[in-house]
């Protein structure tokens, strides 16, 4: 039969249909993310960008769109381009995101507003997702593991003449910057602003040179060790004329109004008592021989939260990141993240206790951990709180008694259950990229955890519902 044309359909009104046959998992996370809570906790962030955001200025990309963006991203592992690119090909992304037909936000757009939600935000809408979990009957709370483990931050491997240099090329670049607005106040301006990258540079390379070269026989080695020491005074003298050249013009900044002379102090405050850092440090390890205490370290100038993280492991002896230690439930679901001072979880187990019970109003009826989570008044604080099995090994010599109650059946079933916690941080390492944090800062890392957090968390759910109504369906054409 000759037609016309076909009728007039509106677009996206099969589109959740083909979204749950393509992939079922989608159709539930965007159920999952109806929800008013989720969006208000962020609105709120959000809101803090400019003093009238919530009333005046152009439309802004709405705060639903850029929640579910940024959940597709970490659900994918993409990046903010590629998450632009995508959502911007396809139909059913653009029906999840609730972009429609509407301009997708450029990744640059998302980066901007990513920026202002609060770490505390990123935990309070993981509760919220838990509470989702709870009342979807995914979990009830009965069971709770924690484990700890490395997340590494993006910064090179550091060495002292690689600090050097990276401290000779920041100040080096802010005098250029400030160069135009000190040059009618600032006496000598050519000399004070001048760049000593060239020359640091120029310097490590022949301390590397020196370095890679074997020599043998003691008066061999003696000549390079005092070469060495050479050219490591060269680069601090270097480093220190970089910083003294960055106070003069800071000092002339201070006085001046233009926002870009409040952008380039902004920069180089925090950066300079790291530089002074890095100089003391230097001069400790290398010209005077001393040790220098891990937790004073500076690894990075970039990164400057970034702690040594001894793994006690064949494959590499220490990392370079945060120790953040993280509860499970039943069903796969992590209840709590929390970057930690320092590289151990020793005591962790009272606040994932304490969380634990704000989220489901009672304790679980097991508590399990490694020996990094023992500490001497666990055990019995747990028990007081009402869990009836805390499986944490002891520490050091243990009594005849202690080995009696780890060799019970209860305990060694209760212990077997942590190990499951094991692929849980794998699968988090590997699919949702908590292996090594690509945004920059303390923050920065809060907001990338919890994002992927969040997006495995939602796949467990949605996947443990689909599952449910896969098998309600087989059973009701059984009957």
């Amino acid at each position: 039969m000759l037609i016309e044309r076909y009728a007039e359909e509106d677009v996206f009104a099969r589109v959740p249909q083909v979204a749950a046959q393509t992939d079922p998992v989608l159709r539930q996370l965007d159920r999952l993310l109806d929800d008013d809570r989720l969006f208000s906790q962020v609105k709120a962030d959000l809101a803090r960008r400019h003093p009238q955001t919530l009333g005046c200025g152009r439309h802004s990309t709405p705060v639903e769109v850029i929640v579910r963006l940024l959940i597709v991203k970490h659900l994918y592992q993409w990046s903010f381009q590629e998450t632009e690119d995508r959502v911007n090909d396809s139909l059913v992304l653009r029906w999840f995101s609730r972009v429609y037909f509407e301009h997708v936000p450029d990744d640059t757009t998302l980066i901007r507003w990513a920026h202002f939600i609060r770490p505390d935000t990123m935990h309070a809408l993981n509760d919220r997702v838990v509470e989702l979990a709870a009342q979807a009957k995914v979990i009830k709370g009965g069971k709770l593991r924690l484990d700890g483990t490395c997340v590494q931050t993006t910064i090179h491997h550091p060495t002292d003449s690689g600090l050097r240099v990276d401290s000779a090329r920041v100040l080096s670049r802010f005098v250029a910057r400030a160069k135009p607005l000190v040059e009618g106040t600032l006496a000598k301006t050519a000399e004070v602003c001048r760049s000593r990258v060239r020359r640091v540079r120029q310097v490590a390379q022949k301390l590397h040179q020196l370095v890679r070269r074997a020599e043998a026989g003691e008066q061999q080695q003696e000549w390079q060790a005092d070469q060495l020491r050479t050219l490591y005074q060269q680069l601090i003298t270097t480093t220190e004329q970089m910083v003294r050249q960055a106070k003069q013009v800071r000092t002339h900044l201070i006085h001046q109004a233009e926002k870009q002379a409040e952008r380039l102090l902004a920069e180089v405050q925090p950066l300079l008592p790291l530089v002074e850092r890095v100089i003391i440090q230097a001069r400790t390890r290398v010209l005077e021989g001393k040790q220098v205490a891990a937790s004073d370290k500076v690894l990075s100038l970039f990164e400057p939260h970034t702690r040594l993280i001894p793994r006690h492991k064949g494959a590499a002896p220490v990392e370079f990141g945060r120790q953040v230690v993280l509860d499970e439930v039943e069903g796969g679901i992590v209840t709590r993240f929390q970057i930690l001072e320092s590289p151990h979880e020793h005591g962790q187990g009272l606040q994932a206790l304490d969380h634990h019970h704000r989220l489901f109003d009672h304790p679980p009826r097991m508590l399990t951990g490694d020996h990094g989570v023992h500490s001497a008044n666990t055990e019995i604080q747990a028990l007081t709180a009402g869990v009836e099995v805390v499986a944490i090994p002891a520490v050091g010599k243990v009594s005849p008694l202690r080995q009696a109650v780890e060799r019970t059946r209860r305990w060694k079933r209760a212990y077997r259950w942590r190990t499951g916690i094991e692929g849980r941080i794998a699968s988090l390492r590997r699919d949702y990229g908590l292996r090594k944090c690509a945004y920059h800062g303390q923050e920065g890392m809060e907001q990338w955890l919890g994002l992927g957090v969040i997006a495995s968390n939602l796949r467990h759910i949605a996947q443990a519902q689909v599952t449910k109504a896969a098998k309600k369906q087989a059973a009701s054409r059984r009957a």
